[in-house]
């Protein structure tokens, strides 16, 4: 795992537009211009769309990241561009949700504490109390905030109002099982996560890997994609798949699919952390 680069010395520049000559040229010129190197560059044109999309990672020693911001918007403007650029060394902050199944948790800590993910937690919450001891061996704040549905609007505001003060860049579903309204998946467009189980065919309810052990399933799998108001139709980041038989018990394909899960969900938030992950309408644009 190569280091990061120090603060102020690598960024990560993100656009979408419609496609036009001269967008490359002139994100290279502004990097030339002042003084830089790019690193990585990758690009994609839409011909369904005529939408052009491209991720940039340039180095400039000791410049500033709101000047640079500054300048940029000129290169922008001529092209109507809808950008973001980012100093590559700041870390996501990502809120943790949780219920009662920790193994996506468990697995974000420790690639966290690692240094496998540029991310930092600021809590974790939960509508269950089950994972509060470890939060706090891992020295995060936890919140409970329980969620009926009687409660379900107060418990929604209250989130947000975490996701406001903690300055939180990224909400994390790491199996949450509370199906958020509308509203709050119109407020969070963009910047929520969730991780779920996909298997072909697919299972929904209680228990799906013990249905999936029913029907005597070949393959189990997980989908993470960002939150919308359609359940688990969002756009999709990641998907994998593994292999299963005869051989495994309820409880086998429960452990193989939860690994599953961990994984696909730990490279979607790393994609994202890293800016990799454009949206084209419901689709995704993933540079890896």
């Amino acid at each position: 795992m190569a280091p990061r680069p120090p603060a102020g010395h690598e960024y990560v520049l993100t656009l979408t537009c419609s496609e036009a000559p001269g967008i490359v040229f002139g994100v290279s010129r502004f990097v030339m211009e002042h003084g830089g190197n790019i690193n990585a560059s990758h690009q994609f044109d839409d011909r369904l769309t005529d939408t052009f999309f491209m991720r940039v990672q340039f180095r400039v020693d000791g410049a500033d990241l709101d000047q640079l911001r500054r300048d940029f918007a000129a290169v922008a403007g001529q092209f109507a561009m809808a950008w973001q650029l980012h100093d590559a060394n700041t870390p996501t902050r990502a809120l943790l949700m949780v219920s009662r199944f920790g193994h996506c948790l468990n697995d974000l800590l420790f690639r966290t504490r690692t240094g496998a993910l540029n991310i930092e937690i600021p809590a974790i919450v939960s509508n269950h109390l089950d994972f509060q001891p470890v939060a706090e061996a891992n020295g995060i704040p936890f919140h409970h905030i329980p969620v009926t549905p009687d409660t379900k609007p107060e418990a929604e505001a209250q989130l947000l109002q975490l996701v406001d003060s903690l300055d939180v860049d990224l909400v994390v579903l790491a199996r949450y099982m509370q199906v958020l309204s509308n509203d709050l998946c119109n407020k969070l467009e963009g910047r929520a996560i969730n991780i779920h189980h996909s298997f072909l065919p697919s299972f929904k309810g209680a228990k799906p890997y013990h249905q999936a052990h029913k029907r005597g399933v070949k393959l189990v799998g997980a989908t993470a994609h960002y939150v919308t108001p359609d359940l688990d139709e969002g756009p999709i980041i990641e998907q994998d798949v593994v292999r299963v038989d005869h051989s495994l018990d309820a409880a086998d394909m429960t452990a193989a699919g939860q690994d599953v899960e961990a994984q696909v969900l730990a490279r979607a938030i790393r994609w994202h952390s890293e800016h990799r992950v454009l949206l084209d309408h419901n689709r995704t644009v993933v540079f890896r």
